[in-house]
């Protein structure tokens, strides 16, 4: 692996630090992006993070913008280094029924969710392909696979990921750059516990294993595809949902 440098989007979020701790702690250089609007509360999270043996820099920037996005990876490998394994974590909702969602409520969620990826993905793709070696990991929804009431722009942002990922999968197979999705079920975060209790309940019910989803499944998931014995895993899409959609 030789001590690899792994950028996350979203990465200070709740599942976003469970991601960079575990793959801090597999061996790779981490930088976690947050929205601009998270700056003042970095220092800590890089000192919490520090303090569980992990040195994760953090970094505000908008990756809904490419030229910010641009930026931000420069920086990136000239302190750190080149940027071997991107996850795409960045997510907001902006829930709305669709004769209710404003064009600004599906605007802020397509850039956010679904043109940051691109935006990331563009800007570290051709040194991936130069060195021969990447690892791309979009992390997508099971409501991106199945759809959800009020939620038109996330599941539209979610669907087209996965599209993403299979384009872009085919452009880097030969040049040893993976690219794969990742789609959670209901992860218990701040999210789901947002949700009254009794529509939490009737999720629950719905998931076959009986529980929600912990942040370290999905982590652990990425730890597997992201790994330099993983060069034959592309273009795929990984359930990680308690058996909640089956397909």
């Amino acid at each position: 692996m030789q001590n690899r440098v792994a950028l996350v989007t979203g990465g200070t979020g709740a599942i976003g630090t469970v991601i960079c701790r575990q793959l801090c702690k597999a061996g790779y250089r981490v930088v976690a992006i947050a929205h601009p609007s998270e700056a003042e509360r970095l220092p800590g999270w890089e000192a919490e993070r520090s303090a569980e043996g992990c040195d994760i820099r953090a970094l505000p920037s908008d990756f809904g913008d490419f030229e910010a996005a641009a930026a931000a990876i420069k920086q990136v490998e000239q302190e750190v280094g080149p940027v071997d394994v991107l996850v795409n974590g960045a997510g907001i909702t902006r829930d709305a029924t669709m004769r209710k969602m404003t064009a600004q409520q599906w605007h802020e969620v397509i850039q956010t969710n679904l043109d940051s990826v691109f935006n990331a993905t563009r800007n570290v793709f051709e040194g991936m392909l130069a060195r021969g070696f990447g690892r791309i990991v979009n992390i997508s929804s099971i409501n991106g696979q199945r759809g959800q009431f009020g939620q038109a722009n996330y599941s539209a942002a979610k669907a087209g990921m996965h599209g993403f990922t299979m384009a872009v999968a085919r452009e880097g197979a030969r040049k040893g750059v993976t690219v794969n999705t990742i789609s959670p079920g209901y992860v218990d975060s701040p999210m789901i516990m947002a949700v009254p209790e009794e529509v939490r309940q009737s999720i629950l019910a719905e998931i076959p294993v009986g529980r929600f989803g912990r942040p370290e499944d999905i982590a652990r998931t990425i730890v597997f595809l992201v790994a330099d014995e993983a060069g034959y895993i592309t273009g795929a899409d990984f359930s990680v949902n308690g058996g909640h959609h089956m397909g």
